[in-house]
C-alpha cells in the first residue's frame, strides 16, 4: 500500500504543487501554475500533432439548448449524467461530450465529398454528473477537458480514417512509455442509437482495422 501511494498521482501532485481539490467544486481540479505549465505543454504537443495529422480545430459552447441532446439521444439515455439548468425558462445542458456540437458545425450548410474527411478537433471543456463516491482525483472527474476529435468522412474512408487514429494513439502512448490493450466495444444489446444494419457495418470496418493494424504490429486484440 505505500508502495501504490508513492506513485498515486493524486500524491505526487500534492508533493510537486501541481494541483487542489477542494469541495466548494467536487470532482473539479484546481491546476496551480506548475500543474497548468504540464498542461499547457501537453495541450501543445497534441495541436502539434493535430496539425501535422490533417485536423482542424474548433472551439464550441459549454451549453446547448435540451432539444440538441433529444436529436442525439443523448437525453433518453444519459440525462443522469448532464448537468441541467433553465435559461428563459427553456431547458439546457452543459456539454458532457463534443460529438453533438461537431455534428452542428458539420450540418450548418451544404458539404462536398470533396471535403471529406472533415477532421475536427476540440480541447472544449466538458462536464459530467458523476456520482460523488465515484469520484477519484484525476481519473474520475466531473469537469475536465481531453483531446477530443471527430471525423466526418465517407463510408470508403472509415478503415483508413481508424487505422489513423489507431497509428496516432500507438505514437502517444509508445512515446510517453505506456503499454496498452486494445479491445473492440460493440453496439450495446438495448441502448443504443442507429440502426443494426449501420452497427454490423460499422462493427465490422472496425475489426478489419484492428486485424489489419495487430498483423503489422504482433498485437492482438478482443471483443467486450
Amino acid at each position: 500500500m505505500k508502495e501504490l501511494e508513492e506513485v498515486d498521482h493524486r500524491h505526487i501532485g500534492k508533493i510537486q504543487d501541481l494541483f487542489m481539490w477542494d469541495d466548494l467544486s467536487p470532482g473539479s481540479c484546481f491546476f496551480h501554475p506548475n500543474g497548468a505549465y504540464l498542461y499547457n505543454k501537453l495541450i501543445a504537443f497534441i495541436r502539434k500533432e493535430y496539425l501535422f495529422r490533417g485536423f482542424q480545430e474548433v472551439v464550441t459552447p459549454n451549453m446547448f439548448n435540451l432539444h440538441l441532446w433529444k436529436i442525439s439521444g443523448h437525453y433518453k439515455h444519459y440525462a443522469d449524467n448532464l448537468f441541467l439548468l433553465k435559461v428563459d425558462e427553456q431547458g439546457y445542458g452543459l456539454k458532457p461530450m463534443n460529438c453533438p456540437g461537431h455534428c452542428v458545425m458539420f450540418g450548418s450548410k451544404t458539404r462536398s465529398y470533396k471535403e471529406l474527411p472533415l477532421r475536427l478537433a476540440d480541447f472544449g471543456v466538458l462536464h459530467r454528473n458523476e456520482i460523488s463516491g465515484a469520484l477519484s482525483g484525476l481519473t474520475r472527474v466531473r469537469r475536465f477537458q481531453q483531446d477530443d476529435a471527430h471525423i466526418f468522412c465517407a463510408e470508403d474512408q472509415i478503415e483508413s480514417e481508424v487505422m489513423g487514429q489507431i497509428e496516432f494513439i500507438d505514437f502517444v502512448y509508445s512515446l510517453f512509455g505506456y503499454e496498452y490493450d486494445l479491445y473492440l466495444s460493440t453496439r450495446p444489446k438495448e441502448k443504443f442509437i442507429g440502426n443494426i444494419e449501420m452497427w454490423d457495418k460499422a462493427e465490422k470496418a472496425l475489426a478489419d482495422t484492428l486485424d489489419a493494424f495487430c498483423k503489422k504490429r504482433g498485437k492482438t486484440w478482443k471483443v467486450i
